[in-house]
């Protein structure tokens, strides 16, 4: 299950918003080859259901995982920064053994 921190989720529900996505959208999480540490999070908004989704709601936020992301995203927490250091959404992922330093991508 991915967990979503209090400021994922008004982000989360503000891009609803904007974009007029209704509640049959949720948000699709997702892990991809590439990236400089060898997997890539990707993040992005959804309607469609896809054969083996897993679906999990936290804080309001639904979630869709795929099961080969499902394997790799297990215990993440997704956050949200609007710091100085740079906007955008953060995963705290507990089963990736090294980060690059930008945090998008990981190795397992």
């Amino acid at each position: 299950m991915v967990t979503v921190t209090e400021k994922a989720k008004q982000r989360i529900l503000g891009i609803m918003r904007e974009e007029n996505y209704d509640d049959t959208y949720f948000v699709r999480v997702a892990v991809e080859s590439g990236g400089c540490s060898g997997l890539s999070y990707k993040l992005d908004f959804d309607h469609e259901q896809k054969q083996g989704d897993q679906f999990f709601e936290d804080n309001g936020v639904k979630i869709c995982l795929d099961i080969k992301s499902y394997l790799y995203l297990a215990g993440t927490e997704l956050d949200y920064s609007d710091g100085l250091n740079g906007k955008g959404f953060e995963f705290h992922n507990p089963n990736a053994s090294r980060t690059c330093a930008c945090g998008e991508s990981f190795a397992v």
